[in-house]
Order: C-alpha cells, then sequence, then structure tokens
C-alpha cells in the first residue's frame, strides 16, 4: 500500500486547487481520477476548441500549469470503490493499461493510505422521467458537451436544450461552436425568480462577462423562461427522436429536433463522504470554514458541499489543500463567504417547479437500469421497499439516476451507502481485507 500525507479524490476545479495547494505547502500529494486526465466536467479534456471557445480556457490552463508545477503524484483512470479502514482507500482501473500487472486483462487493484483525504467528487446531472426521456437521441446536457468534446459530431444537428440551470447556457454555446443548430432553450424558472438572480450578478462582474459570452454566441436562438418539457416524441413505428413537447403552463406547441439535450440542474455526488461516515446536511456535506467535514482527518470542497459553480470550487479547494497541510486560510475567507451566498441565490432561482412532478405516466420508466415504470414505484414506502418490490436502484447506476429522480418525486431518501460503491468484477470482490455489509448490518 502506497502511503500519502493528502488524498484528493476528483480532479475536477476543486481537487485541481486542493491538490496544488497541498503540494506547495510540501506535503506528499495524491490527485486521483476515474478520467484518464485532469479537468473534470468543466475542464474536461477533448477535441481542440473552437475559437470562439477559446477565451473560456484560459483558467483551466493556469490552474493545470500550477498542479503540473506543485510536485502532487497523479492517478487517473482509477475509481474508488471501497474504505476498508480508517486512512485507506481502494480503487480499480479496469482499462487493461496498468504498466505494473503481469496480465493485462485483468482490472488493477490498489490500496491507498492518507493522513488527510480531500474529498472533490463533484456533481451529476439530475434527470425528471417524462414521456421519451429514455428514446436514443436525448441526452443529459452534461452528458452532451463530453461526448462533443470527445469527438461526438453534432454539426448540422438541431439541438434542443431544455430543463433548468446555468449549465442549459453553456451546453448551448458548447455544441453551437462545434457546428450545432441550436433550435431552442428552454429554462422551467420563471421569469420572476430569474430576475432577481440576474440582478445579483451586478457585483460579480466575471459571471456578466461570461453571460455576455453565451448572449453573443446564440443571439439568434429562442430563449424561454418559464417553460418544460412534456415529452419527447419519435416517429410512429420507430425509436428515432423527431421532436419535444414544451409547455410554458398556458400553451404547449412542439419543437422539431434531431438531439434533445434535458437535465434539471445538478445533484452533488456524496456516496463516497457517507460511506466514510461525514455527516451530510439537507444532502450537502456539511464543513466547516477550513472546508473539515465531521471527520477531522476529511476535508470536502466543492458541489458536495452545495452547487455553486467553478468559482466556489476553486476558492474551497485551496482552503480545504492548504487546511490539511495545516496553512492558513484566513486571506481566503471572505470569497468563500460570497460564494455560499451565491450558491444560495443560485438554489433559490433555479428551484424545481411542482408542474415537473406530475410529468411522468404510469408506463414511463423511472430506473432506466432496471426497466421499472411508475405506476410501480407510486404506491411504495419508500427507497428500501422499492428496491425490495421492483428492483428500483439495483442497476449499474446503482441508484445515481433514479435515486435523485424518486427524491423528486416521492420525497425519498437513500437509507444506505456501502461498498462497492460502483460496480466491480468480482477479483475486487477477492482483494484481501475486502469486508462485504452482512443482511444484519444493512438493516
Amino acid at each position: 500500500m502506497t502511503q500519502y500525507e493528502v488524498i484528493v479524490v476528483g480532479a475536477g476545479p476543486a481537487g485541481i486547487a486542493a491538490a496544488t495547494a497541498a503540494a506547495r505547502s510540501g506535503c506528499r500529494v495524491l490527485l486521483l481520477d476515474e478520467n484518464p486526465a485532469p479537468g473534470g466536467q468543466v475542464w474536461r479534456a477533448g477535441l481542440p476548441m473552437p475559437q470562439a471557445q477559446v477565451d473560456g480556457e484560459a483558467a483551466k490552463i493556469r490552474a493545470l500549469d500550477r498542479l503540473r508545477a506543485s510536485g502532487a503524484s497523479f492517478l487517473f483512470g482509477y475509481s474508488v470503490y471501497d474504505a476498508p479502514a480508517p486512512g485507506v482507500l481502494r480503487a480499480i482501473r479496469e482499462s487493461g493499461e496498468a504498466a505494473d500487472r503481469p496480465n493485462r486483462g485483468e482490472p488493477h487493484v490498489t490500496s491507498l493510505g492518507y493522513e488527510k483525504l480531500i474529498l472533490a467528487t463533484g456533481a451529476r446531472e439530475r434527470f425528471l422521467p417524462f414521456p421519451g426521456w429514455t428514446l436514443p437521441g436525448v441526452f443529459g446536457p452534461g452528458g452532451l458537451q463530453a461526448l462533443v468534446k470527445g469527438g461526438f459530431d453534432v454539426r448540422g444537428k438541431r439541438i434542443a436544450v431544455v430543463g433548468s440551470g446555468p449549465l442549459l447556457l453553456a451546453v448551448a454555446a458548447h455544441v453551437r461552436a462545434y457546428g450545432a443548430t441550436v433550435v431552442c432553450v428552454a429554462e422551467q424558472a420563471p421569469l420572476a425568480r430569474m430576475l432577481p438572480f440576474a440582478a445579483a450578478l451586478w457585483s460579480r462582474p466575471g459571471k456578466i462577462l461570461q453571460a455576455m459570452r453565451y448572449q453573443a454566441a446564440l443571439r439568434a436562438t429562442p430563449f424561454h423562461l418559464g417553460c418544460w418539457p412534456v415529452a419527447a416524441l419519435a416517429e410512429q413505428g420507430s425509436d428515432k427522436l423527431t421532436g419535444v413537447r414544451l409547455t410554458d403552463g398556458t400553451r404547449t406547441w412542439t419543437q422539431d429536433c434531431d438531439l434533445l439535450a434535458c437535465g434539471f440542474h445538478l445533484v452533488p455526488n456524496t456516496e463516497l463522504a457517507s460511506l466514510l461516515g461525514c455527516a451530510l446536511e439537507d444532502g450537502l456535506v456539511k464543513v466547516d470554514q477550513q472546508q473539515r467535514t465531521s471527520l477531522a482527518h476529511v476535508s470536502c470542497a466543492g458541489e458536495p458541499t452545495g452547487i455553486s459553480g467553478l468559482d466556489a470550487a476553486l476558492v474551497q479547494g485551496e482552503i480545504a489543500g492548504l487546511a490539511s497541510a495545516g496553512m492558513p486560510t484566513g486571506s481566503l475567507q471572505g470569497r468563500r463567504a460570497a460564494e455560499r451566498k451565491f450558491a444560495k441565490r443560485l438554489a433559490a432561482a433555479f428551484e424545481l417547479r411542482p408542474d415537473l412532478l406530475s410529468l411522468a405516466q404510469p408506463d414511463t420508466l423511472v430506473c432506466r437500469c432496471e426497466d421499472v415504470a411508475f405506476a410501480a414505484l407510486e404506491n411504495r414506502s419508500g427507497w428500501t421497499d422499492a428496491k425490495l418490490q421492483t428492483r428500483c436502484g439495483m442497476g449499474p447506476c446503482q441508484g445515481r439516476i433514479c435515486g435523485a429522480a424518486t427524491e423528486a418525486l416521492f420525497g425519498w431518501k437513500q437509507t444506505s451507502v456501502r461498498p462497492p460503491l460502483i460496480p466491480v468484477p468480482v477479483s475486487a470482490l477477492l482483494y484481501p481485507g475486502f469486508q462485504p455489509v452482512s443482511l444484519k448490518e444493512s438493516e
């Protein structure tokens, strides 16, 4: 087992900032991520950026340069799936490319020891079920953006971007820069909530400049506030997407499109924090001013502590890295407080409207991994009952998609998090020291 003073899990902006700060303060640091390169979703590596998007790369380039110069070590392509003992993580790489393994056809499992741990596990998209949401051609906005960065060709495609959250505009501008035609952007939040949010941005010139860039990129694109999807439509007798039915509560119309990017803001990735025993509050990892969790040796930064964007992730990551190295963070606390206020405004502005919770029909799939329809869930008493009776949440995503949906629809909370955190081969469960949870413990 390799031992480090500080391990940072997650190489998005928060993790990069944390690893850089801790390493520059003299700690032996490991930055760990399941992706093949640092950046996370926001700074994901991919195809060369079109000229229209290059301006937004400056912060990424500076952060990555500082990270490389910091002396931190990196372990990419590995996913944490267990924390078998205090101060120990277990991670797996399934791509078969690890040079230190005799049989490259086997997954590679490694144990990592730490004195301090920083969780920067980010967030994922929230999906709410509606008729047609599982059709081929329906993506999450962030998922579509990742595919485009990876080479998915959208030139000439008509794309509708709908749902909720600041990500909609960013994705719309991104796919347009790669040659797509954005036929509309539809945000479910009403004008009455968006106006106070927009007014509050006057104290944040950087975000105003970013909004202006998006507006310029999308100047010919229809933008609808207080508008949400009712159904995704396909050709009769096939599953080919042809359009999306939209409504503003007064009228309903069909928007033709080849691809639909639909997601309803973000939910934090708190599974590893829960497995470790960190306290959660309102679904978020609870931290103090130094980004420490309820466990003194574990810190958390970025979206798991509150959905608040890039600037918050950077300052929280830096604080977590400095505090883990025993360095002062007082000069950063003002920025941290300002970003926490922004997070509250963001949550209020993009709060889900009740109409979205009545879109699913009896035959609409809620758990797409196990093909569980809404009708099979609406009379269940909770998350555990639904799992036992329908297998909802027991597929490959382990409830990461349907869990957020059922929480919104029924108010269900996940009752437990246990290893393995992700689906792994049986060989990973045979790794020395793996401790499966007994049925008695899980109850």
